[in-house]
């Protein structure tokens, strides 16, 4: 039994975490450099919880520009066990409306500015995305959704675009029709990834905001609209994350889907033959391992 720590990865519309007690922002000092902003940390209904807000408060990461390493790595130095990703999204698919949340399951990384790996030369490591979220967690936050009367759907797929801009007609229809994708966004990729190479469960809440430009009823992307969507679905969000302490407990179990020691065979260089220095900007997201090979 380990202690659980919640951490909430805020999207667009989502800066804030109400309600913590011994409510603390602190910075984390990560080796990847600096996370999106500093970290709250607290406890809510007696259970540990700490906030990122991914493009920093006041907005001013853009998707590209996020350090998503540093962001992972500051969450796993705070002793974070289980990461709910909350962000904006659009949708392919007429049922999941505007106002909807999708527990994504699976995505596609249509991303290419971005570091998409703690390991390199001198530490190799490869570890399966083959099922990139947590189970575990995704029943946990369709419960809290519901709970909290959002309309919600279990299980999508999930475009992510390189941004910003957002896409094509010929893009949407392309990722609806041929590569039948539900939901679409910017921030997702490479995070689910390094989550996993980090050993922490890592869940995907995808709150809708638009159709995309695929809707033939709704033309293009409108921002304005977004950003209204936005603060209604942030306000909905906030009701979920409170939900969450109660659903998993203050302790948990090792994870039966195995997120938590996705690096047991995943480290394929040698010991002998690692590089210290990256070695050492891995204490935290690998040490588990690295300790046990000496």
């Amino acid at each position: 039994m380990t202690d659980t720590c919640i951490g909430i990865i805020g999207g667009s519309g989502l800066y804030q975490i109400d309600g913590l007690e011994e409510a603390t922002w602190q910075s984390v000092d990560s080796p990847w450099g600096d996370a999106s902003d500093e970290i709250l940390t607290g406890r809510l209904d007696g259970v540990r919880m700490a906030f990122l807000p991914r493009h920093g408060r006041g907005h001013v990461q853009s998707p590209s520009s996020i350090n998503y390493r540093a962001n992972i790595d500051s969450m796993k130095r705070l002793g974070v066990t289980d990461i709910f990703s909350v962000s904006a999204c659009g949708s392919f698919r007429e049922e999941m409306a505007p106002g909807d949340f999708v527990i994504v399951d699976q995505f596609i990384d249509r991303t290419f500015a971005r570091e998409k790996s703690f390991f390199g030369a001198g530490c190799v490591g490869h570890v399966s995305v083959a099922h990139p979220t947590c189970p575990r967690l995704g029943d946990a936050a369709e419960a809290a959704a519901r709970a909290a009367g959002i309309t919600t759907h279990r299980g999508g797929t999930y475009l992510a675009m390189e941004g910003p801009q957002f896409s094509t007609l010929a893009e949407s229809r392309l990722y609806r029709e041929v590569w039948g994708c539900d939901v679409i966004g910017m921030t997702n990729m490479p995070e689910a990834k390094l989550a996993r190479e980090a050993e922490i469960c890592y869940a995907s809440v995808a709150m809708i905001t638009d159709y995309d430009s695929w809707h033939p009823d709704h033309g293009e992307v409108d921002v304005n609209d977004i950003i209204r969507t936005l603060f209604g679905n942030a306000d909905k969000a906030r009701d979920m994350v409170a939900r969450l302490p109660s659903l998993l407990g203050a302790t948990r179990d090792a994870c039966p889907h195995g997120c938590d020691r996705a690096l047991e065979y995943a480290i394929l260089t040698q010991p002998a033959e690692r590089d210290p220095a990256l070695v050492a900007k891995l204490d935290a997201v690998a040490g588990r391992v690295l300790a046990a090979a000496g």
